[in-house]
């Protein structure tokens, strides 16, 4: 299992209720612009960009700058990490306790 106390930072970014939702939505559609969470979200862009800094600061997003925008995508080597936590959670089956 990778390092727990960065795998813990991660599931704490993704505590936030907005976090959460920009992650998942960066999920479905990566490349996509700071600025279109804004409206998106209901929030004001510095609030978007606090919670994207936090997202990056835990490894979760990476950017790309495209002209004057920055776009942010979901980094793929996160989402395994973040499953094997989960698979951990998980109560053994009872066939597997046989």
């Amino acid at each position: 299992m990778t390092d727990l106390v960065s795998t813990a930072q991660m599931f704490k970014a993704l505590g936030h209720p907005l976090r959460l939702g920009i992650v998942r939505a960066l999920a479905a559609e990566p490349e996509t612009c700071a600025c279109d969470f804004a409206d998106v979200f209901g929030v004001s862009q510095p609030t978007v960009s606090q919670h994207l800094k936090v997202l990056r600061g835990a490894g979760l997003v990476s950017t790309r700058r495209r002209g004057v925008q920055i776009c942010y995508s979901v980094r793929p080597e996160v989402v395994p990490v973040l499953q094997e936590l989960v698979d951990t959670l998980r109560a053994p089956n009872v066939a597997e306790r046989v």
